[in-house]
């Protein structure tokens, strides 16, 4: 399978996730967009949000996820992150019933105690997604779903671009960047007991080129991808 170092076009110095969501967690929301993954959620028919009662946030970083569920009436949302930086900002966002510092292929979350596991634009960062979808089917009860949205592998390939900040006043740095193909997703996934309910992909558009003009000839092309999973009832 390709990797992504077979892509990279950057070649940035590259650092942990931990060390590089620390570093970018000041200035993380002001260079990341809604389209990218909120916008997204937003399309999906299911789940249908306001009859979410449990939530897991897998990766919350600032909290954008969980104030989204919150302000579509999810009123519990426990969530997990590798990055103290970036926990901080979702403790002064308050959107969240709990935070926790942990990683989401071990959570240390109560088994089968949430209807919705949700993650966001992190799997990126995981050598091997079987651990993530293993770990999020313990997490949700019977009939539960797990939400994904991902930058999409096409995307990652065409532009050689990984995941990257830029410190003030110094060069851009790289945090650790993996690509996994759409059949790794679903083998993974399958893997783990889940099935597959809904599948929706953003493009870049017109929208996308009058923020970020510097894509234009990326225009069409696909840039982030959303999976629905469902739990059987047993």
């Amino acid at each position: 399978m390709p990797t992504f170092a077979d892509f990279d076009r950057r070649n940035y110095r590259t650092v942990d996730v931990t060390t590089g969501y620390d570093g970018w967690a000041p200035t993380y929301e002001r260079t990341v967009l809604d389209e990218m993954d909120l916008g997204l959620l937003a399309r999906l028919r299911v789940p249908v949000w306001d009859r979410v009662e449990r939530a897991a946030d897998l990766g919350c970083g600032t909290g954008r996820t969980g104030g989204w569920l919150r302000e579509r009436g999810v009123t519990w949302i426990d969530g997990v992150d590798v990055s103290e930086g970036m926990l901080e900002l979702a403790r002064a966002r308050g959107a969240h019933t709990s935070l926790h510092r942990a990683d989401v292929r071990a959570t240390g979350l109560p088994e089968g105690a949430y209807d919705l596991v949700i993650a966001s634009l992190i799997d990126e960062h995981l050598p091997e997604l079987g651990p993530f979808y293993t770990e999020a089917r313990r997490l949700a009860a019977p009939g539960g779903r797990c939400v994904t949205v991902s930058y999409h592998p096409q995307f990652m390939m065409v532009t050689g671009m990984p995941t990257h900040y830029t410190p003030a006043g110094d060069a851009p740095v790289a945090i650790s960047t993996h690509l996994h193909m759409l059949g790794e997703h679903m083998t993974a996934a399958l893997t783990a007991g889940w099935a597959l309910t809904e599948v929706v992909e953003a493009v870049v558009d017109d929208d996308w080129v009058r923020a970020k003009p510097k894509w234009a000839e990326l225009r069409g092309h696909p840039f982030t991808i959303a999976f629905v999973w469902t739990r059987d009832q047993s």
